[in-house]
């Protein structure tokens, strides 16, 4: 017996709103639409159209890892950011809405530097530094990420989006492959900022992401804390560091901020009104 595209995907509803996932009919849409190798316009155009055993199977696979709270990313292998599509793999940290808001803040900070000199530290995928090299035509950057598997990640999308001339990326933990010459003209990270005792606590999805993306120290600041001492002999004299922080730690960074070395020019809110982006300066060296 044939399944219609449509039934299949009110089938694939069901089963992943049983699962409790959040958006469950257009989850199924997405992942009906990468077994077809099409978009989801033609799976509602064509949706009285047959499947195939073979294709009604893959997608059963698909919405059965994706009830056991598999990502909907690392099933379809990619994820929007910024505009454009970036590879997601399990190596690398699923890109997120918020953290479009460094790069958002630093194309608004660069806008009238005429070559920019970016460092994006612990690049995962890639997304913010390729993000602003699309961005910023006259810019160049240098990607950090203690993980190659996550490199090669980063590399692939450089490549697909054609910035690759214009980025060095390079295997290091935070900056320990960086020469300390004052080179930078913005460093940005979306760095580790959960505390390890969370891990019990977090979304069934943020657990198949590799932890040492997620999770630093027990208070989550440990990588925080090494980009504020470190940055500044990195940076430019007035240069900036943008970084991103999690829900309740804006008074707590706020501390830790040595004001004889950085200026706090702003911490901007995401769309939920939180505290996430932290904007510093380097004062005059």
């Amino acid at each position: 017996m044939t399944i219609s595209i449509a039934n299949a995907t009110n089938l694939g509803a069901q089963l992943l709103d049983a699962a409790g996932v959040r958006e469950p009919r257009m989850e199924s849409g997405l992942l009906l639409a990468h077994v077809l190798g099409r978009d989801r316009t033609f799976i509602i155009a064509h949706g009285e159209d047959a499947l195939t055993d073979e294709q009604m199977g893959s997608f059963r696979e698909f919405v059965g890892r994706r009830a056991q709270g598999e990502p909907l990313q690392h099933l379809t292998g990619r994820q929007e950011f910024f505009k454009l599509e970036f590879e997601v793999t399990l190596e690398v940290l699923i890109p997120r809405p918020e953290t479009e808001i460094i790069v958002e803040t630093a194309r608004e900070l660069l806008r009238d530097e005429a070559r920019p000199f970016i460092a994006d530290i612990g690049a995962g995928s890639g997304c913010i530094a390729i993000s602003l090299l699309n961005e910023l035509p006259e810019a160049r950057a240098v990607a950090t990420d203690i993980s190659p598997a996550a490199l090669r990640v980063a590399r692939r999308n450089a490549e697909r989006h054609g910035v690759i001339d214009r980025l060095t990326l390079l295997e290091s933990d935070c900056f320990s492959a960086l020469e300390p010459a004052g080179q930078f003209s913005l460093i940005a990270s979306n760095p580790p900022y959960v505390s390890n005792n969370e891990l019990d606590t977090m979304q069934r999805e943020v657990r198949y992401e590799p932890r040492v993306a997620l999770f630093a120290g027990p208070d989550g600041l440990a990588v925080i804390r090494r980009l504020l001492r470190d940055a500044p002999l990195f940076l430019q004299r007035e240069g900036y560091l943008v970084f991103e922080i999690g829900f309740g730690q804006s008074d707590v960074v706020k501390n830790l901020i040595d004001r004889n070395v950085w200026k706090l020019p702003e911490i901007r809110e995401d769309l939920q009104g939180i505290p996430r982006t932290v904007v510093l300066q380097n004062r005059k060296r």
